[in-house]
């Protein structure tokens, strides 16, 4: 604790004595600045004519910064020879490794306040190589994406800027996850490009992740009653809508609610069993149907989607108990 205190004392210097001379298309950890910001300024450049995207990933950026370099950049803006002298100690102090500590010749701690900041200075002399270059991009920490107008000139920056990275950064360029690709096809921050639209849209791996996620709170062993599960699911879908709440492109996240409310409707007709007819007709359900349904020899899961149970448990019903959606009901 004490560490991460005297780490975050010198992250405010630092960022007070940089902060005026950092790159205006930097956007991670940097006072008023933040991730929907990069990802929308990827977004107007491509709106604006630049549909090719070089797509930079730094190979283990934090353990490859060179010390030396990073100090004597960090000289330039930060003339208190005490605190340059901490900083050093701090980006050189060993590691722990099966209970001894080993040296660290190159990269800086990483998850502590004085990383991100760290980070921009290495990787604001990239940033201001692209400007002199003309070239348009977005970076947030060790995420970059630049913007060009055709394949050709995205190749062209690519080669150009993977020597700069590795010969005056002096670090490593991934070249399996490096690519030149329409922006549809990568993503950005957790999000991508629509296709047709230019639409910010959740990018599958994150909707896949939030799956998972959502598919273990709700799996049907767990035993506990609705209403906590939904408080559980509340947590998790709430923050994650706050990041992602700006997405465009809609249709996925209403088939993510679909699919949420029948997890829910199959564990509550798990969790009633052989109550299940009565809880049906309790709930407006036909006699024909609560019977058909509570003798079906169907399982949880495909019963889960017959009308009986969305009639018993529309979506309504899980507004109710709480139950966010993470996209807004189409207007009447």
């Amino acid at each position: 604790m004490l560490d991460r205190f005297i780490q975050q004392a010198i992250a405010q210097v630092v960022t007070q004595q940089w902060e005026p001379h950092f790159h205006p298309d930097s956007y991670g950890f940097r006072p008023q600045r933040s991730a929907h910001q990069a990802v929308r300024r990827m977004q107007t450049l491509v709106k604006a004519g630049q549909a090719w995207v070089v797509d930079l990933d730094l190979e283990s950026f934090f353990d490859r910064v060179n010390q030396d370099r990073l100090i004597g950049r960090l000289a330039k803006h930060v003339p208190d020879g005490a605190l340059l002298k901490l900083i050093r100690r701090i980006v050189k102090a060993g590691v722990w490794v099966d209970g001894r500590i080993e040296a660290r010749e190159q990269g800086v701690p990483q998850g502590g306040p004085l990383s991100p900041v760290l980070a921009n200075v290495v990787l604001d002399e990239l940033d201001w190589t692209l400007e002199r270059r003309g070239l348009r991009f977005a970076r947030y920490a060790d995420d970059c994406q630049i913007m060009v107008a055709s394949q050709r000139a995205g190749q062209r920056v690519m080669d150009s800027v993977t020597r700069f990275v590795e010969e005056s950064l002096r670090l490593t360029v991934n070249a399996r996850k490096s690519a030149v690709d329409r922006p549809w096809n990568r993503k950005f921050l957790g999000f991508t490009l629509n296709r047709k639209t230019k639409g910010l849209q959740v990018a599958k791996t994150a909707m896949a992740k939030l799956k998972d996620k959502l598919r273990e709170l709700s799996r049907r062993t767990r035993g506990h009653r609705l209403h906590s599960i939904v408080e559980e699911l509340r947590e998790s879908l709430l923050g994650w809508k706050a990041y992602f709440g700006i997405a465009e492109v809609l249709s996925p996240l209403r088939e993510l609610d679909k699919w949420l409310r029948r997890r829910l409707r199959c564990y509550q007709w798990k969790l009633w069993g052989s109550a299940g007819y009565r809880e049906l007709r309790k709930r407006g359900v036909s006699v024909r149907e609560a019977w058909n349904v509570s003798k079906s020899a169907h399982g949880p899961w495909r019963i889960s989607r017959t009308p009986a149970l969305s009639l018993a448990m529309p979506a309504t019903y899980f507004n109710r108990l709480g139950l966010p959606c993470l996209a807004p009901a189409r207007p009447t």
